[in-house]
């Protein structure tokens, strides 16, 4: 039996140099250098982003801030920002609310859940308005529908056209009826705008749901969308729940809207600002 003993092997222990040259052999990759897409769930590295933040597999969009799509799509240095000293209100006294409003404010720099200006693209002036999602989920509050209004009235009294970004999760549930009462009071200033003959772009960004696509995101002129863009009114599960069927996997995507009319155009982030050139020097107001 003695055939199947173990041999006796001598131990030999690796000093610390050995270790240490060990540890740095190894492939070492930093935390948060990879995103998983939100879309086709492939993971990317970060730097394969690129400033746009674009997976390069399905072309969507990655979430980003309002001021960083501002320097994507406005010339440098020609933006003048409006309306930033509307006053906070609470309208039905809703608990936290106030509370809630200035952290989110300390987080994103921003005074409320859009932002709006004149600005240049390519050299032609345009009023432009942009929805930040980071802001409570870009919720429409009476504060989002004075600054989007007093744009519109702005670009209707200087005679220019509107681009307006939009992304975001609806009317915002704090304010109540009153921020519903936005979609209505936004699409009287779109209608004036539209009848002193001027040009009027919505660009849908993800998400565009709710009150905001049932009212200003679907009444531009010429409406545009990023790829793989979520848009539309009622969640996906209300509805299933509401017609008792399964919805086709793609619905309220951008491409299947694209497919049944209810967008004109899906614009890939990199392509965005020379389209909104072309686009605007196309349609503008002559004599």
């Amino acid at each position: 039996m003695g055939l199947f003993k173990k041999r006796e092997y001598i131990r030999i222990t690796p000093s610390q140099s050995e270790k240490k040259e060990s540890r740095q052999a190894k492939p070492f990759v930093p935390d948060g250098s990879w995103e998983k897409c939100p879309s086709c769930h492939k993971p990317l590295h970060k730097k394969e982003l690129g400033q746009e933040r674009t997976c390069h597999h399905c072309g969507y969009g990655f979430r980003i801030g309002a001021f960083q799509r501002l320097n994507l799509v406005i010339d440098e240095g020609s933006f003048e920002s409006w309306d930033e000293d509307i006053a906070f209100r609470n309208p039905i006294n809703f608990p936290e609310y106030k509370e809630k409003v200035e952290k989110v404010k300390k987080q994103t720099g921003m005074d409320e859940a859009v932002v709006t200006g004149l600005g240049t693209i390519n050299g032609q002036q345009v009023v432009i308005g942009i929805m930040d999602s980071r802001f409570i989920m870009g919720s429409m509050s009476s504060i989002v529908g004075e600054k989007i209004t007093r744009a519109f009235e702005k670009a209707t009294e200087l005679e220019l056209p509107v681009i307006m970004f939009t992304a975001s999760g609806g009317a915002r549930m704090q304010e109540g009826i009153l921020s519903l009462m936005q979609m209505a009071k936004i699409s009287g200033a779109v209608k004036k705008h539209s009848e002193a003959g001027l040009f009027y772009i919505t660009v849908l960004t993800d998400p565009t749901t709710g009150g905001v696509t049932a009212s200003f995101a679907m009444q531009g002129d010429i409406i545009l969308a990023e790829p793989q863009t979520m848009i539309g009114f009622a969640g996906r599960r209300v509805i299933e729940q509401t017609i008792r069927q399964k919805l086709p996997d793609d619905f309220q995507k951008a491409e299947f809207l694209l497919e049944r009319g209810f967008i004109d155009k899906i614009v890939p982030r990199n392509e965005m600002k020379d389209t909104l050139a072309l686009l605007l020097a196309m349609h503008q107001k002559r004599g």
